[in-house]
């Protein structure tokens, strides 16, 4: 229980306490957690001295805190947790909080690297069928290794930044044309940020997940089906994806999701050693999907083939080092249903079958549209948590 008003039964309540940067009255950025329509800043707590941690939560993003390893997070939680729970620190921590109506949310960590991975079995299998008709759907690698690209850190964005319409070539009949991407689309997934680095040369086993990851956000990658289908034979995406990637502007500590972790789907064939994780264990994130205000699908993480801490070891097992602010995401999150998918390329079958956003006939994403992407998960006791949400709306091409 918390002595913050609307924090009890809140998604965003005690056991939840999601970290993000914010800014208020274009002051400098500032780190805080979440607890229910209110903000808790943490750069003035430690500057009160209420929250210990070196210095690193007055810094204007969260990869200094990142760095510092489990224990630190761990600590910093107790302590934040005792300062919203215990009544004696009311007084203190009270003029700390700030609403949410009242702050600007800003990208909360600086982005190394991003990688992408394609680890939904039924995805997969659904693009398998949309692109290859009459061909196996999986081709013979996908369940011997995580597939995966690199992509660009550099146009990874806060959620609520406006995504302009990308330009590229795209194929027609009569030839390559430049122009607007015609099949804008969206892909929505998790995505694990690193905190702890890696030296470069050694791998990270899969199971030193928890020692490396800090957290988990919401992720949109963006994705031109058009420029995608024609520049990615033989090298994989390209411009397609790397025009945006919106992020949520929250980090659910990994401790908060302790109670989400569930049994993954079994793999077979067996995995080879560096693969095997014992437990084999993924995340209960139940994802919702709202184009224009209208829920569209409900995806679940459950069934995710490859789990967070095998994509870990696998982008790792070349010696890959990780650098703190490192984001790897899933890959696009669909179920079994066509209620359940995570992109509008499986919704309306390659845009083969539309379907029905307000009272309108849609296929692909249209100029002034907008996709929100959530998620809540199991918490302790009973409890749910919500990740915070990813949204963005679409803009002409320039």
């Amino acid at each position: 229980m918390t002595w913050v008003t609307g924090a009890n039964g809140s998604p965003y309540g005690v056991t939840n306490l999601p970290y993000g940067v914010f800014r208020t009255d274009g002051r400098e950025p500032r780190i805080g957690v979440r607890i229910a329509d209110q903000v808790f800043d943490l750069a003035a707590a430690e500057a009160a001295d209420l929250v210990l941690a070196g210095g690193a939560l007055s810094r204007a993003t969260l990869n200094e805190f990142m760095a510092l390893g489990r224990p630190q997070w761990t600590a910093v939680r107790q302590r934040v947790t005792e300062l919203l729970t215990d009544e004696a620190h009311r007084a203190a921590v009270q003029p700390l909080l700030v609403p949410l109506a009242e702050v600007e949310m800003l990208l909360p960590f600086e982005v190394a690297d991003y990688v992408d991975f394609y680890s939904s079995e039924h995805h997969a299998s659904n693009v398998g069928q949309i692109f290859r008709p009459g061909q196996p759907p999986l081709l013979p690698n996908w369940k011997h290794l995580p597939i995966g690209y690199h992509g660009r850190a550099g146009t990874v964005v806060v959620s609520g930044t406006p995504v302009v319409r990308p330009r590229g070539q795209r194929a027609t009949a009569d030839g390559p044309v430049t122009g607007p991407s015609v099949r804008l689309d969206i892909e929505a997934e998790v995505g694990f940020v690193v905190g702890v680095p890696s030296p470069l040369g050694r791998p990270v086993g899969v199971d030193d997940f928890a020692d490396h990851v800090f957290g988990v956000v919401l992720v949109n990658d963006w994705s031109a089906r058009d420029i995608q289908a024609w520049e990615y034979q033989p090298l994989g995406p390209f411009l397609g994806k790397s025009f945006a990637t919106s992020v949520a502007a929250w980090v659910t500590p990994l401790e908060a999701l302790g109670a989400a972790f569930v049994p993954a789907p079994e793999q077979d064939p067996p995995v080879v050693d560096y693969l095997r994780d014992v437990p084999h264990l993924g995340l209960d994130l139940r994802l919702t999907v709202e184009w224009n205000g209208e829920r569209v699908s409900e995806p679940p993480f459950a069934t995710m083939y490859w789990t967070p801490a095998q994509q870990l070891a696998h982008l790792t097992v070349n010696g890959a080092s990780l650098r703190t602010g490192d984001l790897y995401a899933s890959g696009t999150v669909s179920g079994p249903e066509r209620t359940q998918v995570g992109s509008f390329l499986e919704l309306t079958w390659g845009g083969t079958e539309p379907v029905t956003v307000g009272t309108q006939s849609r296929t692909f994403l249209a100029d002034g549209d907008t996709v929100t992407i959530g998620a809540t998960a199991p918490g302790p006791d009973g409890t749910t948590i919500a990740l915070g949400e990813v949204t963005g709306t679409i803009r002409p091409a320039r």
